[in-house]
């Protein structure tokens, strides 16, 4: 427990009142707490403390994961002379240690959602220097925030230990009395029989009336604890005993009109009729149970039990029903999600966080080779290759940070020990918390395509390649003609080898692109990188697009060193794309900015324009392979979406990020990261 400071500090209207408890939740410093500042607690929580020190009987809340504890006056003598004031903000796992092994599950069962209670529930407490039992008619209950979510625990109980202990000597007094009672007719044998008979008799009917009590006060506590259920017991006539639970009314039961009678005084006959064989099967002793369909097509698992008494016969039976239409949907679904399964033609395997595989479809064997007898129980490490096993904590890595992989593209590994390219999706495996227990995995094989896309990469690398020279002999001549015709008077000639020499940049530059695809493709685009300064290459990119370029402002906003390691000649290309297209999809006359910051442990540089925007769909492809935005503002803009691709790839081989935010009309920002050396 934490106290305030003594300065002035304004009460929340919530925590007026309440007593010596609400003066002593005033006192403390809850910002010392994980409940923080009074004023910025949930509403849920200030509501049900403005009630709890309203009333005059016990309530506890114990709020979030660490069960933080307020209490009122009613309930403050429940925790002794030990819990408290302690117990006062502190974690209810603390205070009630000694019982939380009982206690504590059944707070993390009402975190779900459930209600749970119980008359007369010992626990031996130590709460005043030694352990004592003490007995509670209690109820948990979930606290339900605005969004619906449970935030904590409200405890509302009342203590029966003085009334459980007076039971029990009043019992020990009766026993007494009996006894004498039998040492004052042992004075007569014929008194003395007629009163052991007696006395045997009563003794009898009184224990099966406790016996009978106390059985009916549990089963109507257990009925009204279990959602979606009925519990009706009935004796050896068939009689019904007793009627609880939610489901009565939905079933056709009302408590006062059966309590007491039998089916067929109440115009149940035909129920009665065609359930008569169960009771006399259940009342013969044989335990079962079986599953009812509705009149509505709701689902009901209905037990059975035979109830008996101190000697072993039975005296009663008990008969529940619990509504399963849930459970059974829920049957149904996994069901056809199993029939998907099995027949898809994508691998679909789950596994363990460790990386246990746990489930195998068909079509994984197809693929792999392996049968699921073979595979389950093994990792998944016995698919991946030797140089890709690093892969696999990176994704669960991303995986755990909430992430979903999809249409990661890699090899894995046969039985037979062929290499297949495979397309991954990979999901979390969550439980109703919502915590991460397992992986589930799609893998689709794309060999074919990758053979495809590595048949169609050659041929894009040899034309290319043959193209270059040609190339390169027309650019020779451009230039050797454009220096002989730079004193000739006729300014066609001249212009037109200006616009020649334009088209022969253009030409290479895509012929360099198509090549840079097909190295990459190949896995023959190297990264060789070294240290340097990411400002100082930003400063001669500047001052190179300021020569070069005359019909946009450009600007530069970088503040001392960025210090990397990379491929500079790779990262210079990447930037330059990044102005190109800045200037090519700006109208003339606009800036362009361009500018760097630490952020973290990583660099970022971006490029900002005034131009036309990308909209959303575009802006999801933007860096897709030969992507590129097509609307009435961009026909008159050449390219093939090579460039912001191969960007896209450099940047992810330097392990950073690109990434751009745009809006139609209103300009572009491209941002890339790197880490700092």
């Amino acid at each position: 427990m934490t106290q305030a400071n003594n300065s002035a500090v304004t009460i929340p209207a919530f925590l007026e009142g309440g007593g010596e408890m609400g003066e002593l939740m005033r006192s403390i410093n809850w910002s010392a707490t994980s409940l923080g500042d009074p004023a910025f607690w949930p509403s849920a929580l200030k509501q049900m403390v403005s009630m709890m020190l309203t009333v005059n009987f016990p309530v506890l809340v114990c709020w979030g994961s660490d069960y933080i504890q307020l209490y009122n006056d009613s309930f403050r003598p429940i925790n002794g002379a030990t819990k408290h004031p302690q117990a006062m903000a502190g974690s209810a796992k603390d205070t009630y240690a000694e019982i939380w092994e009982t206690i504590g599950p059944m707070f993390a069962e009402v975190m779900t959602g459930k209600t749970i209670g119980f008359p007369d529930f010992m626990v031996p407490m130590d709460r005043n220097g030694y352990t004592e039992e003490c007995y509670f008619d209690f109820s948990y209950s979930p606290i339900r925030t605005e969004d619906g979510s449970v935030g904590g625990v409200l405890v509302v109980c009342l203590e029966t230990t003085g009334k459980v202990v007076s039971i029990e000597r009043q019992n020990a007094i009766n026993d007494e009395l009996a006894s004498a009672n039998e040492e004052l007719a042992a004075t007569n044998e014929e008194l003395l029989a007629v009163n052991d008979e007696l006395a045997a008799i009563n003794v009898e009917l009184t224990e099966s009336q406790k016996i009978l009590k106390r059985n009916e006060r549990l089963f109507r506590s257990i009925a009204v604890n279990i959602p979606d259920s009925v519990i009706v017991v009935i004796d050896r006539e068939h009689r019904y005993v007793m009627v609880e639970g939610d489901l009565m009314e939905k079933m056709g039961y009302q408590r006062t009109d059966y309590e007491g009678r039998h089916p067929t005084e109440i115009g149940q006959t035909e129920r009665y009729n065609a359930s008569k064989h169960l009771y006399d099967r259940m009342m013969a002793g044989e335990r079962f149970s079986l599953e009812r369909k509705g009149q509505n097509g709701e689902y009901y698992r209905v037990y059975l039990v035979p109830l008996k008494n101190e000697q072993g016969e039975v005296d009663a039976g008990l008969v529940m029903a619990m509504d399963i239409s849930n459970i059974k949907q829920a049957e149904e679904k996994s069901a056809k999600l199993a029939a998907i399964v099995e027949s898809s033609d994508d691998a679909i395997i789950s596994k363990t966080l460790e990386s246990v595989i746990t489930s195998w479809n068909d079509a994984a064997q197809r693929m792999f080779g392996y049968t699921a007898g073979e595979i389950i129980g093994e990792t998944i490490y016995k698919l991946i290759p030797p140089d890709r096993q690093d892969e696999e904590p990176r994704i669960l890595a991303r995986l755990k940070a909430g992430e979903r992989v999809e249409h990661f593209e890699t090899k894995r590994m046969t039985k037979a020990g062929n290499l297949i390219d495979v397309s991954l999706t990979i999901s979390p495996i969550k439980d109703p918390q919502g915590n991460i227990i397992g992986v589930s995995k799609i893998a689709r094989d794309i060999t074919e395509r990758k053979l495809d896309e590595t048949r169609k990469n050659d041929f894009i690398g040899m034309a290319s390649h043959e193209l270059k020279t040609p190339l390169t002999s027309l650019n020779a001549i451009i230039q050797v003609a454009g220096m002989r015709l730079k004193d000739n008077q006729d300014t066609f000639l001249s212009g037109a080898m200006d616009r020649a020499n334009t088209q022969v940049k253009k030409m290479t530059r895509m012929i360099n692109g198509f090549l840079n695809i097909s190295r990459l493709e190949a896995g023959k685009l190297h990264i060789e990188k070294d240290p340097f300064d990411l400002n100082e290459l930003l400063l001669g990119i500047f001052q190179e697009t300021q020569m070069i370029v005359n019909t946009h402002g450009v600007s530069l906003h970088t503040t001392g060193k960025l210090n990397v390691c990379a491929d500079r000649d790779k990262i210079d290309s990447v930037i330059s794309n990044l102005i190109t297209n800045a200037v090519k999809y700006s109208p003339k006359g606009k800036e362009i900015r361009i500018g760097s910051e630490t952020r973290g442990d990583n660099a970022i540089v971006w490029v900002k324009d005034e131009g036309i925007g990308i909209g959303p769909n575009d802006l999801k492809q933007i860096f897709d392979r030969y992507h590129r935005v097509e609307s009435e503002d961009t026909r008159h803009i050449s390219g093939f979406g090579i460039g912001l691709y191969l960007s896209a790839e450099i940047i992810g081989r330097h392990d950073g990020k690109i990434w751009a935010e745009s809006e139609p009309g209103g300009g572009s920002t491209f941002y890339f990261s790197l880490p700092l050396a």
